[in-house]
């Protein structure tokens, strides 16, 4: 059993005459896996507004706990219900920081069945090694820690609070703006220096 968190990083083509069934359809199924133990949170993104490709990262605290939530039933009920109009699925398992770090796929897999067989997503690019990796988070962490600092600073009292309590309002305000925003900036910038070809 792995210790640490797994990312799972997915690739669908949806029927482009159900878009509005597809998003409820994906919208449940993070709606269930958040119900199940061990869930560390998800994201889906369409690649634009008229396009047919999502892809969507959910992680799991361990190996254990995510094979738990993919064995479930619940999970295999969800995935038969877009059997009709989800056309292909790729997917792969990234562990620790890496999943963030992974380039949406191009091309098409079989779609998973409702028991989670189907064809492994290995001809994927490997994840950038750990060290660029931490480059590269140090790299939009930084800036953005020293402006917040710089922007707080003047808040009163803000200085006389214990060490542990400003630290936790860092890292409330930082972290989804590093995620969401900062991260995929920084990792686009980057990409090629992160997956050179070869």
């Amino acid at each position: 059993m792995a210790s640490e968190p797994i990312t799972v990083s997915i690739r669908r083509e949806v029927d482009p005459a159900r878009i509005s069934e597809a998003t409820a359809w994906v919208q449940t199924g993070v709606n269930l896996a958040n119900g199940y133990p061990g869930f560390l949170g998800s994201g889906w993104v369409r690649a634009g507004e008229t396009s047919t490709v999502w892809h969507m990262l959910y992680r799991f605290a361990n190996e254990e706990t995510l094979d738990a939530w993919e064995r479930s039933p619940e999970r295999s009920r969800w995935l038969s219900m877009g059997e009709d109009f989800v056309h292909s699925e790729r997917s792969r398992r990234r562990t620790g920081i890496e999943g963030w770090f992974d380039e949406p796929a191009t091309g098409s897999v079989p779609v998973a069945d409702a028991a989670g067989h189907g064809a492994e997503a290995s001809d994927l690019p490997p994840a950038p090694p750990r060290w660029k990796q931490a480059v590269t988070i140090w790299l939009g962490f930084f800036p953005v820690n020293l402006l917040f600092a710089y922007l707080v600073a003047p808040v009163p009292g803000w200085g006389e609070l214990p060490i542990w309590l400003r630290a936790l309002g860092t890292t409330l305000v930082l972290t989804p703006i590093m995620t969401y925003w900062v991260l995929p900036l920084v990792t686009r910038m980057l990409r090629r220096w992160l997956a050179p070809k070869r």
